[in-house]
């Protein structure tokens, strides 16, 4: 019972935080927000049962204090020279307060520390890790981006980062992770339409992240290889994972193809034929490593489905998400046409 109310304690103020950075209306008001945010997250982290987790959160600690560091030298500098906080806007300010937002978000090419830090978190935490603790940097980012040589450099590294970092891993978490990174790419695209887009692309994946966490937590996998023995008696359960896969990386029939599609459409109308083409081709390398998944755990120790099972509460939960993630881009289609 302790345990449960601290942990309800930490993550309202966790979301307090992330509140206050982003209602803040100046750089020392955001930045005090960021540091709420990641000293609730600390404790959230750590579990005397898992050794690994210590280590995460140390690494996690260092990182984000590194870069709340910076990030406050440079408010503190501009500020002496300025008044009120109010950085006017300036191609060197702008890509020197980026980076430590960067650093803090996990776009490559300063991710270096977000693979180790997911590998040892439990799957609760590296959902709050990939989705609600990117919403602060990202909302600040979004305030001051501008299409220009640094951020299209930090978009292709994070699409190529992200698509061959995963090529070769078997750890789940690891999968996730980058992923995770070549979404990041995606959503600084995105943010060059408008708030709009990026938080309609932030939704999708953060519900599509929901759904492949909700079904891997009853079976308590983390690698490839236990797939393979996952749920043989319930078929069903195997099948939305993977197809929650697939919709993760943007295949079409899916619902996380939709705002990929909007945005090659807006790339395009844009001209920037060079970079959307390079993102396409790098999400087709992130379905290959999901279809490699897929194939292997369909076909090695395949068994007859079962379909007299008792499905528990956590597994509607994923049936409904899942439905969710397969049906959408047919409903938003049609919503669109009818309107």
């Amino acid at each position: 019972m302790t345990q449960t109310s601290t942990k309800i304690l930490f993550l309202s103020t966790l979301i307090s935080g992330l509140l206050i950075t982003i209602s803040s209306n100046s750089w020392l008001g955001a930045w005090m927000g960021l540091e709420i945010n990641l000293l609730s997250f600390i404790p959230l982290m750590s579990n005397n049962d898992n050794m690994f987790t210590t280590e995460a959160s140390l690494k996690y600690f260092l990182i984000q204090a590194l870069a709340s560091a910076t990030l406050l030298f440079i408010i503190i500098s501009k500020s002496l020279v300025e008044t009120m906080f109010s950085i006017t806007s300036s191609y060197l300010t702008n890509i020197m307060i980026l980076t430590p937002l960067l650093l803090k978000s996990g776009a490559a090419p300063l991710h270096w520390w977000f693979p180790s830090v997911m590998e040892g978190l439990s799957w609760n935490n590296c959902f709050i890790l990939m989705t609600i603790q990117k919403i602060a940097p990202l909302m600040l980012i979004s305030y001051m981006i501008s299409l220009n040589w640094f951020l299209t450099i930090i978009i292709l590294a994070s699409v190529t980062i992200g698509a061959i970092g995963g090529y070769n891993q078997t750890s789940i978490r690891k999968i996730l992770t980058y992923s995770s990174i070549n979404h990041m790419g995606w959503m600084l695209t995105a943010m060059l339409m408008g708030e709009a887009m990026w938080m309609l692309y932030f939704l999708i994946y953060s519900i599509l992240t929901l759904t492949v966490i909700s079904i891997i937590i009853p079976s308590q996998i983390s690698f490839v290889n236990q797939t393979f023995l996952m749920n043989n008696e319930n078929k069903v359960m195997k099948f939305l994972l993977f197809t929650s896969l697939l919709s993760l990386g943007g295949l079409p029939p899916f619902l996380g193809f939709l705002p990929k599609w909007v945005i090659i459409q807006f790339m395009v109308l844009n001209w920037s034929f060079m970079i959307v083409s390079v993102m396409v081709i790098l999400s087709l390398i992130t379905l290959y490593y999901y279809l490699r998944i897929t194939y292997s755990s369909f076909i090695i120790l395949s068994s007859e489905p079962n379909w007299n099972y008792n499905w528990k509460n956590s597994e509607i939960l994923a049936l409904f998400l899942s439905t969710l993630s397969m049906t959408g881009l047919l409903i938003s289609t049609l919503l669109i046409n009818a309107y």
